[in-house]
């Protein structure tokens, strides 16, 4: 069934862009089901020698032939351009029929055509690991087609429901792209997630008519991050490391820690983000790299001391940053191993340093959570708490200060019915 549209097309005289020479630009105006949109015809003319009512250049005026004839032509190509979208059977906008005119809207059909265009437009935008994390995504969803359809490819009106609910059963049962790394339902939901992206690009185009999302729910399992304690932390701290790059992967970690910032901004730091806080002494001003949120907190003194011993590294050639840092991937290597040396029976990565300043640097030192969200620059409260667990040691020490309050006022209670006791026999 063939859904019919409004088309109206009409020129107009862009008033406020008047040139130096006392033309006007005019503009095309598209109408598709009462939702416009305008593109420029690169002519201009003066408004007396413009007739409102034909939308056209009066006859008698110098050009007028060939303007008329331009503006014709452009009438032409755009209803050319809508008869096109509709026999390729396309969602029909105002959009869609001048990205076709201009030549802009290159055939987006299939789903590897679905995934050039994301890399073409909107890689520039993401970060180096979630490009990756967008590449394993791709693998998986080309070996799920080969198998379901014995095809390269599939066009995008047959990612239905069907197609997503499949691609899931997939991916819990294929063999993973890594041995070493299996896929959990986590993993397999950020596999998923990716997929809306991309159908939600398509969706937004207009090249599916409907999103195969709409009934389909990410079911994201709740992860407890571990974080270190304080007896930990300066073991790690403190400990004897056999070598130069095993000590500099501890410092940053630990410096982390008392800081809260994550990788990518502890790597980033430069000596310009060491700033003068309120009250006299040294913060750190960054923005963090996912919200762009701006974050301020005050550079304690253990994480003070780690640039203080790293004080000769910020130069010219390397944008004077002030710490050296490996790759994130041998980062975490290196902390396994120190993990080990430290007896700390615990997966660490450098995203636990973030959890423990959120747990046992701020939290369990009664930070309020209010603060805590504001120096880890969280925009959402809610994702704070993911971070700052109330664990048991931090109800055993608020129960411990309840505990000793009430034993105080009943201490207080009993000394004065003994007062008032005394007062009535002397009486």
């Amino acid at each position: 069934m063939t859904t019919s549209h409004t088309l109206n097309v009409h020129f107009w005289l862009k008033r406020t862009s008047i040139r130096r020479d006392g033309t006007f630009p005019i503009y095309a105006r598209i109408w598709i089901d009462s939702k416009a949109i305008d593109i420029s015809t690169k002519e201009t003319i003066l408004e007396k020698h413009w007739c409102s009512k034909t939308c056209r250049a009066r006859i008698r005026t110098n050009n007028a032939r060939y303007i008329n004839d331009l503006l014709d032509n452009i009438n032409s190509g755009i209803k050319r351009s809508y008869r096109e979208l509709r026999g390729e059977g396309r969602v029909i906008t105002a959009l869609a029929v001048k990205e076709r005119y201009l030549g802009k809207d290159k055939a987006v059909l299939t789903c590897r055509d679905l995934i050039g265009y994301h890399k073409e437009n909107e890689f520039q935008k993401l970060a180096a690991g979630t490009v990756k994390n967008y590449s394993a995504t791709e693998k998986y969803l080309m070996r799920f087609i080969k198998k379901q359809f014995k095809s390269d490819d599939v066009y995008l009106a047959q990612i239905d429901y069907s197609f997503i609910v499949k691609f899931e059963h997939y991916l819990r049962t294929c063999r993973p792209l890594q041995k070493s790394r299996p896929l959990n339902n986590n993993g397999i939901m950020k596999h998923m997630e990716r997929l809306q992206k991309f159908m939600t690009v398509a969706f937004k185009h207009g090249w599916i008519k409907a999103h195969p999302f709409a009934l389909y729910e990410l079911r994201f399992e709740e992860f407890d991050c571990p974080y270190l304690e304080q007896f930990e932390l300066d073991a790690m701290a403190a400990i004897h490391l056999p070598n130069k790059s095993m000590c500099l992967v501890r410092d940053v970690f630990v410096f982390s820690c008392y800081t809260g910032l994550c990788y990518i901004e502890v790597r980033n730091l430069n000596r310009k983000d060491i700033v003068q806080g309120v009250d006299g002494e040294e913060w750190i001003k960054v923005r963090r790299q996912k919200s762009n949120t701006p974050v301020r907190l005050p550079l304690l003194d253990e994480a003070k001391s780690i640039l203080d011993k790293y004080a000769d590294h910020p130069s010219m050639d390397n944008d004077y940053t002030l710490l050296r840092m490996f790759s994130d991937q041998k980062t975490n290597q290196y902390l396994k191993r120190i993990a080990k040396l430290c007896h700390i029976e615990k997966n660490l990565t450098f995203h636990v340093a973030r959890h423990t300043f959120a747990t046992t640097i701020a939290l369990l030192n009664d930070v309020p959570i209010e603060t805590v969200s504001k120096m880890l620059g969280h925009t959402k409260l809610s994702t704070t708490q993911k971070y700052a667990r109330v664990i048991e040691k931090k109800i055993s020490k608020d129960m411990m200060q309840l505990r000793t309050k009430l034993k105080d006022n009943s201490s207080k209670g009993l000394e004065g019915k003994k007062t008032a006791y005394d007062h009535l026999k002397i009486v």
